[in-house]
């Protein structure tokens, strides 16, 4: 049986995680249930897309990723079903299916459509589940939806060119639990304008002139540990999902800060990348 993911900004305080796994196992007793997160930040599509963006594609195919942000129907913001790169996403039409499948292009994009839907202040439950119970027991999609071809895009997000190519201007996508900034400039967008050129990123008073590829290569092991730089250090990486990420190497949120912090950077904030 498909494995059923579930990613929220519900929180663990109230009962709506509980629940929804409850009826989920109430239609299947042997559902495997996966967690992704349940700690998106309300309402936040771009950072939703982002972790499940980069979560995904781990799963076998066939799974089946419910999506509880922003789920409440509206004219603009229908309920949806897709299949896209051998995986199933049920969701609202929010903008936040464009952003994961941004290089692949659906194979299947449905309104969904069931008998009798319950048009309550928890859609998750009420049809979300449903839709991803049916496509777990092999139902098609065209028995709980209909062709739709107007799905939601975000482009704020996009990074902007400017200065004849010489200048790119990113935002704060995410900040992780260590207080890591991860921002919207891909390594291939960054490579392709660099051509070989030397760059500086400016992120509030700090600037960097180089890009690391694991947290540790910002020290010289032949150095003398005095003489190294170490934990507390700033250093900008490539992070395992190919994005610009600015870090403190062993930074602790909750003692000497992180990268969010000490830059004083937040969601939406502005890096930009010069090239020489």
């Amino acid at each position: 049986m498909a494995i059923i993911t579930l990613t929220t900004d519900f929180g663990h305080k109230d009962h709506f995680v509980g629940a929804i796994k409850g009826a989920i196992y109430r239609e299947l007793e042997e559902a495997t249930i996966v967690d992704i997160s349940h700690n998106i930040s309300p309402f936040n599509i771009p950072e939703c897309a982002y972790i499940l963006k980069n979560s995904y594609q781990t799963f076998p195919k066939g799974t089946i990723h419910i999506v509880g942000v922003d789920a409440e129907p509206t004219p603009e913001n229908q309920h949806i079903v897709v299949y896209a790169d051998g995986h199933y996403f049920v969701s609202a039409n929010n903008g936040v299916i464009c952003l994961i499948t941004a290089a692949v292009k659906p194979e299947k994009v449905m309104e969904i459509n069931i008998p009798n839907p319950i048009h309550g202040s928890f859609p998750v439950l009420d049809v979300f589940i449903q839709v991803g119970c049916h496509i777990a027991r092999g139902g098609t999609l065209e028995v709980v939806g209909k062709p739709f071809d107007a799905l939601k895009e975000l482009k704020e997000f996009a990074p902007r060119i400017s200065n004849d190519g010489n200048t790119i201007t990113g935002s704060v996508i995410y900040i992780d639990n260590y207080g890591n900034v991860v921002t919207n400039i891909e390594k291939n967008l960054f490579e392709a304008y660099r051509n070989g050129r030397s760059f500086e990123i400016n992120a509030r008073s700090k600037k960097l002139r180089e890009i690391h590829h694991t947290y540790s290569d910002i020290i010289n092991f032949d150095l003398e540990k005095s003489q190294r730089k170490g934990p507390g250090d700033l250093l900008a990486l490539f992070n395992s999902s190919d994005y610009i990420e600015l870090a403190i190497y062993k930074s602790n949120l909750n003692t000497v800060g992180g990268a969010s912090t000490l830059l004083g950077l937040d969601y939406r904030d502005t890096i930009i990348v010069n090239f020489t």
